[in-house]
């Protein structure tokens, strides 16, 4: 038993002391629900800006959407794409060679999700058509995620993922198959 007459006042405020904080000195506060909203709409429209200029200026449009820093880094189908952002800067240079016309558009399942006033992550599926100098047409569907920054007031990729998504695999050809086709054939 305690003898000290604080003792209880004591052990309760130590114990209060000890509980769980909802705010930690690292972690921001939440978003107020009209601040998120805002940070979706800004987001969702700076995600618009991306495909209208990719698709009106060609591959070298990314280059002004990638942060340009060290942070930056993008991968695609599992792998790591670029490291960095200056490992990204010739890429897109080479695409601009290669690449003569492109087409880029989000699908209607773009999602937004706002984490801090400075940054949000978006996720959406994707229809892209290439045009390559060769003449040879490439018309690709996946998904795309990315974090967005928002420094200065500019929203920006600070790292991106795209995945392909893989053309159905073609019949096979197997000897029922092909006398189901010769019956058919012989009925016409």
């Amino acid at each position: 038993m305690l003898k000290h007459p604080f003792g209880i006042a004591f052990l309760v405020l130590l114990c209060a002391g000890c509980g769980s904080r909802t705010n930690q000195p690292n972690t921001p506060p939440p978003l107020r629900p009209e601040r998120a909203a805002a940070i979706q709409q800004d987001v969702r429209a700076y995600a618009d800006t991306i495909a209208h200029d990719v698709t009106t200026e060609g591959p070298a449009a990314w280059r002004r959407h990638f942060v340009d820093s060290p942070a930056f880094f993008m991968a695609s189908e599992g792998r790591l794409v670029f490291p960095d952002s200056a490992s990204a800067t010739p890429a897109i240079e080479e695409l601009t060679r290669t690449v003569q016309q492109i087409e880029l558009t989000w699908g209607d399942d773009l999602r937004v999700d706002p984490l801090t006033p400075q940054f949000a992550v978006i996720g959406a599926s994707y229809h892209e058509t290439r045009v390559e100098t060769t003449g040879e047409h490439i018309d690709e569907k996946g998904f795309f995620t990315a974090t967005a920054e928002n420094t200065n007031g500019r929203w920006q990729l600070r790292d991106a993922h795209w995945s392909v998504l893989a053309p159905p695999p073609k019949e096979k050809k197997t000897t029922r198959t092909r006398r189901a086709r010769r019956r058919t054939a012989r009925r016409r």
